[in-house]
């Protein structure tokens, strides 16, 4: 499903070289949660711009989907974003304008899916994150966890490859947290393949594997 064979990445800040991934390598299988954890500076946001398609490695190779995506143009990393990832993110990232249907609906939107079936797919992905009814609302008028829930719907309705989340419970409260961590570990049992990036012990614990990094290396590869 998903390789990382031997990626670094190197960014110039001025006259220094910053090393923030140093060659790490996994594999993750189809139906696999995963978490990736590790402190501030350890390369772990790093590593997740390099498989959600938004940055490329310096060196190494990242294959996804049996298609090796790290030498890339921008245009084609865009595709794969679009097809194969599906995005949750700690801020939601919801559009405030808009309805929570069109919200949901906006990655078939730009996979040139027609109306009809798009309002098919989101409303099922809404009903799968108990929202159908909320279909009309817009992201100010339902609350952070429900937010959750569109971001959650917007990331399955293209049936993506990968479910990757970062920080997903970090805006909102304990309770709410594990009501959205209930959601992750039913998509777990559905079949769906995740990745996460959290800095929360009880939240990783969801997961069956912990891949923790440090100063840019795996410093520990554990599975329950």
């Amino acid at each position: 499903m998903l390789e990382i064979h031997k990626i670094k990445k190197i960014y110039q800040m001025g006259k220094v070289k910053v090393e923030a991934l140093k060659g790490v390598s996994f594999y993750v299988d189809k139906g696999e949660f995963v978490a990736i954890m590790g402190p501030s500076g350890s390369g772990k946001s790093t590593l997740m711009h390099i498989i959600g398609c938004l940055d490329k490695p310096t060196e190494g190779n990242f294959v996804i989907g049996g298609k090796d995506v790290s030498k890339l143009n921008d245009d084609k990393l865009a595709e794969i974003r679009n097809k194969s990832i599906g995005f949750v993110f700690q801020q939601f990232n919801l559009l405030s304008r808009n309805s929570i249907l069109h919200n949901v609906e906006t990655p078939l939107i730009y996979a040139g899916i027609k109306t009809k079936k798009r309002r098919e797919l989101s409303i099922q992905a809404l009903e799968s994150v108990g929202l159908s009814d909320r279909a009309k609302h817009k992201p100010n008028e339902i609350s952070g966890g429900e937010k959750q829930r569109v971001a959650i719907a917007r990331a399955l309705v293209n049936n993506p490859l990968i479910i990757l989340a970062d920080e997903p419970t970090g805006n909102l409260d304990t309770k709410t947290g594990e009501e959205i961590m209930k959601i992750f570990d039913k998509l777990y049992q559905e079949g769906h393949t995740i990745i996460m990036v959290t800095h929360d012990v009880e939240i990783a614990r969801h997961a069956q594997r912990i891949i923790h990094l440090r100063d840019g290396l795996i410093e520990k590869d554990e599975v329950k």
